[in-house]
Parts: structure tokens; C-alpha cells; sequence
């Protein structure tokens, strides 16, 4: 809820002449600073005494069904989108286009499987090894660079990042063993790992609270943009260099993108955030609280909440990868799709995600970040039989889209939502390492679900199992788990991702309450939702 206060003609008449004399970059600052500022939460342990859990416990309904707006209009994207400045497109443009050079560069592997197991002599499912030992290792590269970005800034992380993709891919083109092949892919982990934590902070730590819902809504599309682009390069480069090794020519093209993120990130300083967050620090020095104590300060108050973003991201993993990795053998084998019907369904599916991303991205604007990732499970649940279960082109390529738009739905909140549970001094290290865990802990979805699919042999067909059955299972399971989970978790809606308040040990602070009520410089006043 918020109160406007009435404007003051003469105040407002001088206020535009100020501005009107001011330089770009101190517009942008004032405009900054005029936004309406978000909901302080104050730093604290969890409360784990039996009326602290009774009580949490019995507000998560209440807490659900309490939207955060109510007024429908909130929905409308075009005024978060005219809040935007244009240096906030460009820290988003930064994170966002970072995040799809990162996916399409993963998915080279995987759209040019069949020829880069040929040109090594191995199998495909060699290859398919490779992918997910990126995904084994991504956690340490979530580690380093999200330290890094935390404690030094974000720009020098995520050119790390950049120029280890651009070296990476021109290698990954080069390579002539298995073994080279392996090396190659795990270190492209680690910088994969990097770049999502420091990629999202870039992207959306900036932004107004306003436009968060929708632009952190596309943000995860970047992933199925990037799978897009890898596909599309992989037909355009597929007969552009020796007959079969087309994939290394594009390698060596996916080389380049990195190369113009790094002149682009290279042409701008530190973003807002971190500048306060440095400033923050060196007025802290003189209490000689070093790095240990900022970590020990955030460990104590924030374990609980990264234990639950690990388990609430292994869900959300688990159902993209549950609902993804298998597809298109579901589509071969069992609906019979020749390769341009089944390059058409996977286009299709991925254009769905990207949808649900916008639409259900917005609408979590007005339901609050948990109500919004139930509505999408509820909406995947819709379309699981008709996915998985009916094998017609004319019902999969539909459904397929609608499935896909409610897993990204459900998906939609999770970078805003990852922020604003994540402390303030290591947001980057807390909310990359939480992604990449779950990350981690879904990198067998596709075995487990190919392994009980071989319990599933369909009669009449030799070695063709009925992974539809199984998917279907799986993902229904999967969206249980997500609901139950995402309906104990706790909430900080359009929570203020500037302020540092005990964040940092502060010797000379007093004590305040739980939750703070903020009140801008325009007089509107924001209330806290528990």
C-alpha cells in the first residue's frame, strides 16, 4: 500500500529548472534518487524456537493470498517499462545479453552433438557427457566469480567471464581427442558458472522496483534465446567448413560475441549498487570488521533462506531439465518427427518459454513473487498429459508452446526473487551459487528419467521406450514438490536492494525493529509484507 502526497506547483516548477540545468549523468543520478524506494527488511538469525516456526508457519496462507498490489492496472508493462532510464537499459542489456551469449555458447554442444561425436570417433552419448560435466562445475565457478564480484565489483568478473568464453570456444574449434574435448568443456562450466550471478546482479540490481517483475521475467528467457540462436548458427554453419566439422566453424564464430560484451562492459564504470556497497565499507573500516566477519554476519542471518533458494532452484531446475532434456528423443522416437518437423516443435517450445517469461513475469507484479510461481505450476500441470501423452504433431507443437510458457512462468520470478532473499553484500555469491546448486542437483533428471523410461518398453517396437509415461510422472511429481515448497517459503517483495541495514556489522547501530517503513523524498510511503 502506499499514500501520494499532493505535489507543490511552485516546488515542482523548480525542481524541472534544477533539471534542466543539470549534465546527462546528473540527471540520471537525480531521477535515481527521486524513485520511490522499496521495503527495508533489518538483518536478523532465524527464529527457530517453537512459537518463532508456529508462527511463521501459520502466516504462509495469509501471507500468500496477500497480494501486493491491488490494483490490476499494475499488470500493464508499458509504465515499468517508460520508468526505465537509458542507463538502466543498459545495465540490463549488459546482464541480459551476457546471459544469452552464455546459453549459446553451452547449446553449441548440444546442437552439433551428432557431428562433433563423428569428427572424435566417440558416441553421442560421449558427447552428451560433456554437457553435463558443465553442469558439475558450474558451482565453482559460481563461488569464485560471485566472491569476486562481490567483493571487487562486477565489471572485471564478468570480462573475466566474456574472455574466457571467446578463448574457450575458439579452443573447443581446435580440438582433436575426447579427452581435449572434456578438458575444453569444464572449464567453459566454471565460466558459465561465473556469469549467471554477475550477469543477473548487472541486469537487475538497477532497476526500478517498478520494472523488476516484468525485465527479471525475461531475464531466464535468455536461455531459450540462447538455445534458439545455437540452433539457428548450427543450420547456417553446418556446411561452411569441411564436410562434417561444420560445427567447428561455428565455435569460432561463437567466439565473437564475447569479444563485443567485453568492449561494451569496458566502456562503462561500477553500477550504483556497488559503489554504495564500497562506500558502505570504508566507512566501516574504522570498526576493523574484515571480510570474515561480513561473511560470518551474513552466514548467521541469511543460512535458512539460502538453504531454502537451493532447494526451491533445485525444484525449478528439476522442471526445466524434467520437462526439456528428453524431449527431443520423445520426439523421434515415439512421435516419429523427421529433423524439420522436430526443429520447427523445439523453436516453438523454446518461443513459449520466452512468452511465459513476459506474461507471468508481469503478473507477479500484482500477486507477489510466490503466488506468481504457483500460478505458473498450475498452468504447466494444465498441459502436461496433452505434452507428454498425445504424440500428433497437430497436439504436441501446441501444447509443447503452453507447456513451456507455464514453466517459464513458474521460472519467471526466480531471479528477482533470488535477489531480494539474498544478503546484500554477497548477492552475486548467494544467488549465483543457489542457482547453480540446484543446478547441480537436477544434472540427472535426464538419467533418472531415462532409466525408469527403460522399465516402459513399448510393444511391437525394438528398443523404443514410452519416455512420455515418464515425463509426464516426473513432472507431475516435480510440480508437488514445487508448490508445497514455494508455499512454506518467505517473501520480500520489492524489497530495497540498495540498503545495507545490517548487512554490515555496524558496532554503533542501534536496535530496530524487524521490518522498517519506508518513506521516500516524494512523501509515499511503503509498507512491509511479512
Amino acid at each position: 500500500m502506499c499514500i501520494k502526497s499532493k505535489r507543490n506547483l511552485v516546488g515542482g516548477l523548480v525542481s524541472s529548472i534544477a533539471l534542466d540545468s543539470m549534465s546527462d549523468t546528473e540527471k540520471q543520478e537525480q531521477i535515481y534518487e527521486e524513485r520511490p524506494r522499496g521495503v527495508i527488511y533489518e538483518d536478523k538469525p532465524p527464529d527457530l524456537s517453537a512459537k518463532g516456526i508456529s508462527t511463521y508457519l501459520s502466516t504462509r496462507l495469509s501471507t500468500l493470498l496477500d497480494l501486493p498490489n491491488s490494483r490490476i492496472s499494475v499488470i500493464n508493462p508499458i509504465p515499468a517499462l517508460r520508468a526505465m532510464s537509458a542507463s538502466d537499459w543498459n545495465w540490463y542489456g549488459l546482464g541480459f545479453v551476457g546471459w544469452v551469449i552464455d546459453a549459446m555458447d553451452y547449446f553449441v554442444v548440444s546442437a552439433a552433438a551428432t557431428d562433433i561425436a563423428k569428427s572424435l570417433d566417440v558416441s553421442v552419448t560421449e558427447i552428451t557427457w560433456g554437457m553435463t560435466l558443465v553442469l558439475m562445475v558450474r558451482s565453482i565457478g559460481a563461488i569464485i566469480f560471485g566472491f569476486m564480484s562481490d567483493r571487487i565489483g562486477r565489471k572485471w568478473p564478468y570480462i573475466a567471464c566474456c574472455a574466457m568464453f571467446m578463448v574457450l570456444e575458439i579452443g573447443l574449434g581446435f580440438v582433436k581427442t575426447y579427452k581435449q574435448f572434456l578438458g575444453v568443456r569444464a572449464i567453459f562450466g566454471i565460466a558459465m558458472g561465473g556469469m549467471y550471478g554477475t550477469a543477473a546482479a548487472t541486469a537487475l540490481e538497477n532497476l526500478p522496483d517498478q520494472s523488476r517483475s516484468i525485465l527479471a521475467g525475461l531475464f531466464p528467457t535468455g536461455y531459450n534465446f540462447g538455445f534458439i540462436l545455437a540452433v539457428v548458427f548450427y543450420r547456417a554453419f553446418q556446411f561452411s567448413y569441411k564436410e562434417g566439422e561444420g560445427w567447428r566453424a561455428l565455435c569460432w564464430f561463437s567466439a565473437g560475441p564475447p569479444f563485443l560484451l567485453i568492449i561494451w562492459r569496458l566502456c562503462f564504470p561500477e553500477g550504483r549498487y556497488f559503489d554504495k556497497l564500497k562506500e558502505k565499507r570504508e566507512q566501516e573500516k574504522h570498526l576493523n570488521i574484515g571480510i570474515m566477519q561480513e561473511l560470518k554476519e551474513a552466514f548467521r542471518n541469511y543460512w535458512l533462506i539460502f538453504l531454502y533458494l537451493i532447494l526451491i532452484m533445485s525444484g525449478l531446475n528439476f522442471l526445466s531439465h524434467g520437462t526439456q532434456d528428453l524431449y527431443p528423443t520423445l520426439l523421434t522416437t515415439q512421435a516419429g518427427m523427421n529433423p524439420d518437423i522436430k526443429t520447427v516443435t523445439m523453436v516453438v517450445f523454446n518461443l513459449g518459454a520466452m512468452c511465459g517469461g513476459l506474461t507471468l513475469g508481469q503478473i507477479s507484479e500484482l500477486l507477489g513473487r510466490r503466488l506468481g510461481i504457483i500460478c505458473g505450476l498450475i498452468w504447466t500441470g494444465a498441459f502436461v498429459y496433452s505434452s507428454f501423452m498425445i504424440h500428433s504433431p497437430q497436439a504436441i507443437i501446441p501444447s509443447s508452446f503452453f507447456l513451456q510458457f507455464g514453466c517459464a512462468g513458474a521460472w519467471s520470478a526466480a531471479p528477482i526473487y533470488l535477489l531480494e532473499l539474498s544478503p546484500a553484500t554477497y548477492r552475486a555469491l548467494a544467488s549465483g551459487l543457489a542457482y547453480q546448486l540446484g543446478n547441480l542437483a537436477s544434472s540427472a533428471s535426464s538419467t533418472i528419467e531415462a532409466t525408469i523410461g527403460s522399465r516402459f518398453p513399448i510393444e511391437g517396437k525394438h528398443e523404443v521406450y514410452d519416455y512420455g509415461k515418464v515425463m509426464a510422472i516426473f513432472t507431475a511429481c516435480v510440480i508437488l514438490y514445487l508448490m508445497i515448497i514455494t508455499f512454506l517459503g518467505p517473501e520480500r517483495f520489492h524489497r530495497e536492494l540498495h540498503d545495507f541495514t545490517g548487512a554490515i556489522p555496524d558496532k554503533e547501530s542501534e536496535e530496530v525493529d524487524e521490518h522498517v517503513v519506508v518513506v521516500d523524498k516524494t512523501g509515499m510511503e511503503y509498507e512491509h509484507r511479512p
